[in-house]
């Protein structure tokens, strides 16, 4: 079975009648006319392929180690986001002024931030919030088998388009 495209570019080869070489006709002197190109009638495309399949059940293991690598990644990006924005704060004075606005306002002359705890502190934070949205992920997802046990599921149709190959 051949694609799309062998069809568009397959010619048909046409056989000319047979000559006899006795009844040669004269050659014309005069020069041929352009001729009129011929039309072709283009194949119709094959009608795209679509398949109905339905999700019934979610293994909840693919679900933990999905979940597990995608929330780490977050995390990852967010502490490196809150370090650069901590550096870049610092660079500006902007942590320096915080810091002498609540020396003010708490009436102490040394009051500063411990840069170290306060990233172990976000760590933490985010660690909690990373277990948290796992063990929220998987749940949902045995709440999703539950549902397509008793309701049937998500239905996708999936269609096949063989004209971006």
């Amino acid at each position: 079975m051949g694609s799309a495209a062998d069809d568009i570019f397959q010619e048909q080869a046409v056989r000319p009648p047979p000559r006899n070489p006795a009844a040669a006709p004269a050659v014309d002197p005069r020069p041929a006319a352009p001729r009129a190109p011929v039309a072709r009638a283009m194949p119709q495309p094959e009608p795209e392929r679509r398949y109905r399949q339905t999700i019934h059940r979610v293994d909840l293991w693919s679900v933990l180690k999905i979940s597990v690598c995608f929330y780490i990644c977050g995390m990852a990006v967010t502490m490196v986001a809150l370090v650069a924005l901590w550096v870049i704060a610092d660079a500006a004075g902007v942590i320096s002024s915080v810091e002498k606005f609540f020396g003010d306002l708490l009436q102490t002359k040394d009051f500063t931030f411990l840069d170290a705890e306060i990233l172990r502190g976000a760590l933490l934070v985010s660690a909690v919030l990373v277990v948290l949205q796992i063990v929220i992920t998987v749940i949902a997802a045995a709440f999703y088998n539950v549902f397509a046990e008793l309701f049937g599921g998500i239905e996708l149709t999936i269609s096949e388009d063989e004209t971006g190959l």
